[in-house]
């Protein structure tokens, strides 16, 4: 048995691609009748989508894993065989396995089909995989999920087994803590707790903010606004809605048309915006520039409609409505590198902000792309020598750019390690052209500006979700919906508290005062619940002492302090953004 490696991202590809391969030969042991769809590897392990009259369990997923170590202790060779279409449409037809024939049916004429077979389990695949099934030494199926056929609402509903596996058990058990933490941190139930957000029947996908979530998003907003005045942007806001012909002439009705949403206003076709860019590029239009008036920073806070489906919608971190912290940067071709820089730049400064680390992907030309080869290149040119100047490092992601330009995509680690895709930068030739903006350059000629199109946050939903869970709620000061809170022992110290408390928002501090007529304990758990950044107990001994016994939602317990020493505290933790 072959010592299996596991430390690049392609050895964790094969594996999990082998695992999935495994999972599917002891479901077809188990239940004969199972018809298979797609089984890949994942970032977090792997999936396969069946078909089954039968509803898998909890116990079934246990008998699965059984079954799957059973074929891995026997280290079962996998065997990759070649086929030309025919034989291999014919192939699969024989074993009865309908969405396969499908796949091959896609697949071009001229291709060369592989399958990858182990003692009489056959699956179509282009690989790579483990040379056999043994190596592998833990394995759990998480959960069950439903999944439409390649996708589409139109298809079947096919059961979608999620798993993982490691070489060694140590990892798994690694693993498995890590997931326990993010079930602890989960966005939704912290939200609840902290009474942040609601996603109702009556709109899902489609998040209601409450008061306290807004203060949160308010808070963001005035830090983005300033850091972008600062920086040299000026900002807009374009329309909600405009006709189907803008998007005809952007090409996102030929490329994104799917994910749109569609209206009709006095019998003419409208689309609600799904991006902000079109809108931003009428906003150029609506009068002429010179060269002098490059570069132009453009942003905006604009709210976008993507339909999602319904299976794939999860809290604030997929939805269906949310706000792009967008910009849109105009310049002249030899401001190009420059501007990419200085936007590389200012990303890193806002994340730095939050004590995020990252790593940056430079995405490249994809199939449905608009534009030429050229044009292509030279953009993805100017983006590698932009890093390689900046000197920070990036990995290359073939093929997974925008459809109208390559891209920098900026992926977060949060606190437990997990990575969130927030911020991006693409770099666009094609809208300009289509659009057919212009300037008046210094021979008196009109000329085309380059484009950057770019997020930091990406959405603001998905940022602050990502926020709840990396901070567990307890959020730094400044964005912490409650500062302070004061609690009364019995209600007879209420109008000392009061006092407290007016003394705290005087001082532009978010300060409230639970003087109901309940058990101290009680009022200790709820604001311990809710994330209070700062609670204080006032009883017979703090009104007569003036010294408060305050507890940090970060730190815990403090030592006793003033009033005075209390505040400046907390306004140097809010002036320096301490997270």
């Amino acid at each position: 048995m072959a010592q299996v490696r596991f430390e690049t991202e392609d050895e964790k590809h094969a594996l999990w691609h082998t695992s999935a391969h495994i999972m599917a030969h002891a479901v077809s042991r188990l239940f004969p009748d199972a018809k298979f769809g797609i089984g890949p590897a994942i970032d977090t392990g792997f999936y396969y989508d069946i078909d089954l009259e039968h509803k898998f369990t909890e116990e079934d997923l246990l008998s699965i894993e059984k079954e799957m170590a059973a074929i891995v202790k026997q280290d079962l060779p996998l065997v990759c065989q070649a086929m030309d279409r025919k034989a291999a449409r014919s192939y699969m037809e024989k074993k009865g396995e309908v969405y396969k024939v499908e796949l091959i049916d896609d697949l071009p004429e001229d291709e060369v089909i592989t399958f990858y077979e182990q003692e009489g389990f056959t699956d179509l695949c282009a690989g790579p995989h483990l040379p056999s099934t043994g190596g592998i030494k833990a394995i759990k199926l998480l959960s069950v999920a439903g999944a439409y056929w390649r996708g589409s609402e139109k298809n079947k509903m096919l059961q979608r087994i999620y798993g993982v596996t490691f070489p060694k058990k140590s990892m798994l058990d690694d693993y498995l803590q890590k997931l326990e933490e993010a079930k602890r941190r989960d966005h939704r139930k912290i939200g609840r707790e902290m009474d942040l957000f609601a996603i109702l029947d009556e709109g899902p996908g489609f998040p209601f903010f409450l008061p306290r979530g807004m203060i949160i998003r308010n808070e963001l907003e005035a830090f983005w606004r300033k850091a972008h005045t600062e920086h040299g942007y000026d900002e807009i806001k374009t329309p909600l809605i405009l006709n189907e012909e803008l998007w005809h002439t952007s090409g996102h009705w030929d490329h994104y048309k799917e994910n749109m949403y569609f209206t009709t206003i006095d019998d003419m076709n409208y689309a609600i915006k799904p991006m902000n860019c079109p809108g931003s590029l009428l906003a150029y239009k609506h009068k002429m520039y010179s060269y002098r008036d490059f570069p132009m920073r453009v942003a905006e806070l604009g709210q976008v409609h993507r339909h999602e489906l319904s299976g794939a919608l999860h809290g604030l971190m997929r939805v269906r409505t949310f706000t792009q912290d967008d910009a849109h940067i105009y310049m002249l071709p030899e401001q190009t590198k420059d501007e990419l820089k200085g936007v590389v730049q200012f990303i890193d400064y806002i994340y730095s902000v939050f004590g995020f680390q990252y790593h940056i992907e430079l995405s490249t030309r994809p199939e449905n792309s608009m534009g030429t080869e050229e044009e292509w290149a030279r953009a993805e040119q100017s983006l590698k020598e932009a890093m390689d100047e900046l000197g920070f490092p990036y990995k290359i992601n073939e093929g997974d750019g925008a459809f109208y330009g390559p891209k920098l995509d900026f992926h977060l680690e949060d606190s437990i390690g997990r990575t969130w895709q927030c911020g991006t930068v693409q770099l666009d030739f094609q809208m300009p052209q289509r659009f057919d903006i212009t300037y008046v350059g210094a021979d008196g000629e009109k000329h085309r500006p380059g484009m950057i199109h770019r997020t930091i946050f990406g959405s603001m939903e998905r940022f602050i979700g990502i926020l709840i869970e990396h901070f567990e709620g307890k959020f730094p000061l400044w964005l912490a919906p409650t500062q302070v809170k004061l609690l009364t022992v019995t209600e007879k110290f209420n109008d000392f508290a009061e006092g407290l408390r007016q003394q705290f928002t005087e001082c532009g501090i978010r300060a409230e005062l639970d003087g109901r007529n309940e058990k101290i304990g009680y009022k200790i758990r709820e604001a311990r619940n809710a994330r209070d950044a700062y609670i204080i107990v006032i009883g017979e001994k703090e009104m007569e002492s003036g010294m408060l016994p305050v507890r940090s939602a970060r730190e815990g317990e403090l030592e006793p302090m003033t009033v005075e020493a209390l505040l400046e505290r907390l306004r140097r933790e809010i002036d320096d953004k301490v997270y």
